[in-house]
């Protein structure tokens, strides 16, 4: 029982493992195969990368290639976070970190300069680039991993004041993209900057909760048990009752409370229409379902 509990575990953290390596080459070709091609900017490390790189070879004449400046950036914001905030890096962000790299120099050694999408408008490779980057970052974070760059910068902020993780991002992305302009980049560069940014935000923000986005029903009814009855047996959804009291009347009630999918709802609102036509109901959006039925914990 040991030996098969040990081989399961071993088998998940090798799926796990190989999930992210297939992520971070997913995003690397989509930098590389994609949004160089077409001239492109982004943000994060890899739009940081990009820049340095530009700025490095203007200044000095040295050739660095992306993959070699992701890592650069990555490693020095890991060290400057491990004094300030403590060595608390999982191997899981290490590894991605090293995986984003290995497959930047790899799409970059393997792919012609031009792509292998020649022809195509620059705009529409943007927005491929942003796509493919997109599923692997997501792959990546659906495994527990992290690609380092913003998260970091992210980690230290907070160390001393409060602030958003997304404004964080916002704010780094506006200022990388734009700061290309110094390098010698176009102002068409700096639109498809912001215009990847845009893809590749929607991107991950779809496929980490795009199938998993729930509602939550709120049905205040006095037949609530012939409520509860028929959405049990007609919906196939859960059902849970909490006490309420009307705020005009103080008459007690039950409130019937549903949790299910989204595009189960209209069904949901059907029974409970076809039960009491004159229901009371409150239809909100949940960011997250966890347990039985929906989705299950994210890896810590």
């Amino acid at each position: 029982m040991t030996i098969t509990l040990s081989l399961s575990r071993i088998l998940a953290v090798v799926k796990e493992y190989f999930l992210m390596s297939v992520g971070m080459f997913l995003y690397a070709f989509g930098w590389i195969g994609c949004i160089l091609p077409a001239d492109g900017m982004g943000g994060g490390a890899a739009g940081l990368s990009l820049v340095l790189c530009k700025a490095v070879s203007q200044c000095f004449g040295w050739e660095v290639s992306i993959g070699d400046m992701v890592f650069y950036i990555n490693a020095v914001l890991l060290l400057v976070a491990g004094f300030i905030v403590g060595w608390k890096f999982g191997i899981k962000t290490v590894f991605s970190i090293i995986m984003i790299s290995v497959a930047m120099n790899f799409w970059e050694w393997l792919l012609p300069a031009e792509g292998l999408f020649v022809g195509m408008e620059n705009i529409l490779l943007v927005i491929l680039g942003g796509i493919l980057a997109g599923i692997g970052v997501a792959v990546c974070f659906k495994q527990g991993g992290s690609t380092g760059g913003v998260d970091i910068v992210a980690m230290i902020i907070n160390k001393y004041r409060t602030v958003r993780y997304g404004n964080i991002v916002m704010c780094s992305d506006f200022m990388i993209i734009g700061s290309s302009l110094l390098v010698g980049s176009t102002l068409n560069t700096v639109v498809y900057g912001y215009i990847l940014t845009a893809v590749f935000g929607y991107t991950v923000d779809m496929i980490m909760s795009g199938n998993q986005q729930s509602n939550q029903v709120l049905i205040m009814s006095h037949k609530y048990e012939e409520i509860t009855k028929a959405i049990l047996e007609d919906a196939h959804r859960g059902v849970t009752l909490l006490d309420g009291m009307g705020g005009y009347t103080h008459e007690p009630m039950k409130v019937v409370v549903v949790v299910c999918r989204k595009r189960e709802t209209s069904k949901v609102l059907k029974v409970v229409k076809s039960v009491d036509p004159a229901a009371f109901m409150s239809i909100g959006s949940v960011a997250g379902v966890y347990g039985q039925g929906f989705q299950a914990l994210p890896k810590m």
